[in-house]
């Protein structure tokens, strides 16, 4: 299978019923109705509660802005752009409070009875053996990345998404100064 690549510009944002921002779907398998699996990127405009999503497993990383303070089931956690992205029950009450102005979060998530994920921010390189099946993507976030997959070579522009399938063991080489590397399991 080969490479989908989705630039964030290229997206039309959806605004939130509430007001409190917009979201751009990056990608979602299957790609009509019932997703296994969904990553978009939400711009924060206002503090607010996250909406709920129940059997539902979320993956959170600022991109960009002085980052949130998220109140999960009574837990706090402070994330900012720097900082490990955050997993959480997408059913539980979700509190953000921005911490300093508008940002913007990358999300991952996934119907846990189909799918588990693990998401790691990237500093500047990371290598990896990938076992199949799994789908793999890295979102390039102010720098461009360049993606090392056995002996193809991909660049992604910054602001972009791109994910593929993996059927075989693969050797994954990333290099990119702000990065997101995501595994998805079926």
């Amino acid at each position: 299978m080969t490479w989908h690549v989705v630039k964030l510009a290229d997206v039309a944002p959806t605004p939130w019923r509430n007001g409190g921002g917009v979201t751009r779907e990056l990608a979602a398998w299957p790609p009509a109705g019932d997703w296994n699996w969904r990553m978009s990127v939400a711009e924060v405009a206002q503090s607010g509660p996250f909406s709920k999503f129940d059997g539902v497993e979320r993956w959170f990383a600022v991109l960009a802005g002085a980052g949130v303070r998220l109140e999960v089931a009574g837990q706090a956690q402070t994330l900012g752009a720097t900082d490990p992205p955050f997993c959480f029950d997408g059913a539980a009450a979700t509190d953000c409070q921005l911490i300093d102005g508008s940002t913007q979060d990358l999300n991952l998530m996934l119907q846990k009875s189909r799918a588990s994920a693990r998401m790691l921010r990237l500093g500047q390189s990371y290598a990896g053996i990938v076992h199949a099946p799994k789908t793999i993507a890295i979102y390039a976030i102010n720098t461009g990345a360049s993606v090392l997959f056995n002996d193809e070579k991909l660049e992604i522009e910054p602001a972009s998404l791109a994910w593929r399938s993996v059927n075989e063991t693969a050797q994954v080489r990333v290099i990119a100064a702000q990065s997101l590397w995501m595994e998805i399991t079926p």
